[in-house]
């Protein structure tokens, strides 16, 4: 497929995501002199020859009452690693969940789960159910304070190379 400039000027204006007006496309065709169903069959040649991946909402979790993030670090015992991590996985409330090398003698903790609430007593209280539905009771809550960046971004470059 050919990234032509139109493709190249529609890839920059979807950087940053749909406008909030009731016919989004017409709108985005607008600011690039095209009509709303050429941005969305653009966009469709686009996504079919495998340039655009994903084409999804992106929720501003603090404007719907979630406010509270947490890692959790779990340290189960060695022989069971992969199976806490499998039910872990599997709790709806894990939005993450990964396995990592402890550090000997400094940090201990092999599993980390990642989760979300609108309050921090309800981010500690689903924890603790966690803990004690698959019988882990040495783990850390490590809430977030500040937040610096939320989803990475590729930006386009002028000559459609890659990163900008």
């Amino acid at each position: 497929m050919s990234l032509d400039p139109r493709n190249l000027r529609l890839l920059r204006e979807l950087e940053d995501g749909l406008p909030l007006v009731p016919e989004p496309f017409a709108e985005v065709g607008k600011r690039l002199g095209m009509s709303g169903d050429e941005v969305l069959e653009r966009i469709k040649a686009l996504s079919g020859a495998g340039v655009i991946r994903k084409f999804r909402a992106r929720i501003n979790q603090r404007l719907v009452g979630i406010t509270a993030n947490a890692l959790v670090a779990w340290r189960p015992e060695h022989a069971m690693r992969s199976e806490i991590g499998d039910r872990l996985a599997a709790f709806p409330c894990v939005t993450h969940c990964y396995q990592r090398r402890p550090v000997a003698g400094r940090w201990e903790y092999t599993l980390y789960s990642v989760h979300h609430g609108c309050s921090r007593d309800a981010v500690l209280d689903e924890v603790r159910a966690i803990a004690d539905r698959i019988g882990v009771a040495d783990y850390a809550v490590l809430f977030s304070t500040e937040e610096f960046k939320r989803v990475p971004n590729v930006r386009v470059s002028e000559n459609g190379g890659g990163l900008a």
